[in-house]
């Protein structure tokens, strides 16, 4: 099985790529700060949009009725429920 010179070098030419794309790759993971701007560009992306005046108005609701059941409660313990 003994390669000719031209196998040799070839073997090492495709060594030497795979190598190249190695440290590419290594570089690119060491990247902290392009990989955060690229996380964060990607959360930015898939992050709801603001929420719609339906929304808004059952949360409001919402927060109305627990301010009332508190105040209830309240006026309830101290007897004047």
């Amino acid at each position: 099985m003994t390669s000719t010179p031209e196998e040799l070098r070839g073997e090492v030419v495709r060594a030497r790529e795979r190598l190249g794309d190695t440290v590419e790759q290594l570089v690119a993971r060491a990247d902290v700060r392009s990989r955060a701007r690229a996380r964060a560009a990607e959360v930015r992306e898939h992050a709801p949009g603001p929420a719609s005046p339906g929304v808004l108005a059952v949360a409001g609701g919402v927060v109305l009725l627990l301010v009332v059941l508190a105040v209830r409660g309240r006026r309830a313990e101290s007897g004047r429920g």
